[in-house]
């Protein structure tokens, strides 16, 4: 086992770490609180809390490879943490068999949704991440940040971007958003209504700074070339080393934002995407398209500035299909 690599081994191969304790070199105090979910920092209420989860998705590995990597110099003393942390390897039967999950998309059993599916492994896992994910919030006065690691299916015109949940009341936070410049995220989609994700759960539940961040192309694992993911893994190193760094100043023109217009439901097994395979994230939609159809419901563009998100004809009846966005900026 390669010392990069044995704490993704060690979440990979074990069956129930609860309260299993481990005492890296760096004397930090830090346990196992469940399978692939590990907890690492100091007590103090005062100090920021940091959630960082992968793996959602199983296929989506350079993420998980990134966030082991911290994970295994913060334990050998390379990495100074100066914030508490957890970090969770989500969804380990699929991270297991390279596939984005194995009975159900554990990104849409969040908030609760788990609960219409309680026989499914998958939605048990969600119900265990919501749990330990309160519990850890729970515990802190300081900032609670929830960074939520993906990659996508397809490729996108912009290659890395952030999905902001839905806020309700609560303005958006435009440290956050400088942040994620820094961490060379190219666009930012704003949500417009709740789901059941992972981010909007942490961000609605836990009132976290929390944020769905996809950051290129899913490969297997040992696949990735990890410099394109160098941005990322230096941003959130400054971050858990230094939390109180003060961030650049937000810029508006230097990222675009985009909302959610309305997402692209499959009711029945008669839906049709009027989309190539080859189609990617963010590609405009020109003024008139038929984007899809499913029955006597037809989905058209409108003006010309709209564009596809996660296009996914093969989801089940029920679910989101696609996402329709247009250009955005913050009141």
């Amino acid at each position: 086992m390669t010392q990069a690599s044995r704490f993704l081994q060690h979440a990979l191969h074990s069956v129930n770490d609860a309260n299993d304790s481990w005492s890296p070199p760096s004397g930090l105090a830090s346990r196992w609180l469940a399978a692939g979910c590990v907890e690492i920092g100091t007590a103090r209420p005062e100090a920021d809390s940091v959630l960082l989860s992968c793996g959602v998705h199983g296929n989506e590995t350079a993420p998980i490879e990134v966030v082991d990597a911290i994970l295994a110099d913060i334990a050998d003393g390379k990495l100074p943490l100066n914030c508490r942390l957890l970090v969770m390897f989500a969804n380990l039967a699929a991270m297991r068999d390279g596939v984005r999950y194995r009975d159900y998309d554990m990104n849409r059993l969040f908030n609760g949704a788990h609960g219409k599916y309680a026989e499914l492994a998958e939605a048990r896992r969600a119900a265990e991440l919501e749990a330990l994910a309160s519990g850890f919030f729970s515990q802190t006065r300081a900032r609670r940040l929830h960074y939520d690691l993906h990659t996508a299916i397809r490729g996108s015109v912009f290659e890395k971007f952030a999905i902001y949940p839905y806020l309700h009341q609560r303005p958006h936070n435009r440290q956050q958003l400088a942040w994620l410049q820094q961490c060379g995220i190219e666009a930012t989609l704003l949500h417009s209504q709740p789901a059941n994700t992972f981010s909007y759960f942490t961000s609605q539940r836990c009132q976290a700074d929390a944020f769905t961040l996809e950051l290129g192309k899913a490969r297997p694992f040992g696949q990735n070339d990890l410099t394109r993911f160098a941005g990322i893994d230096q941003a959130l190193r400054r971050l858990l080393s230094a939390p109180e760094a003060p961030a650049l100043g937000y810029q508006p023109d230097a990222m675009p934002l985009f909302r959610a217009k309305y997402d692209l439901v499959k009711h029945s097994e008669a839906f049709v995407l009027h989309l190539a395979d080859s189609v990617e994230n963010f590609t405009l939609l020109p003024d008139g398209m038929l984007i899809a159809e499913d029955g006597d419901t037809r989905y058209l563009a409108a003006g010309g500035e709209e564009r596809i998100l996660f296009p996914n004809p093969s989801v089940k009846p029920g679910l989101r299909a696609g996402i329709v966005v247009e250009p955005a900026r913050l009141d």
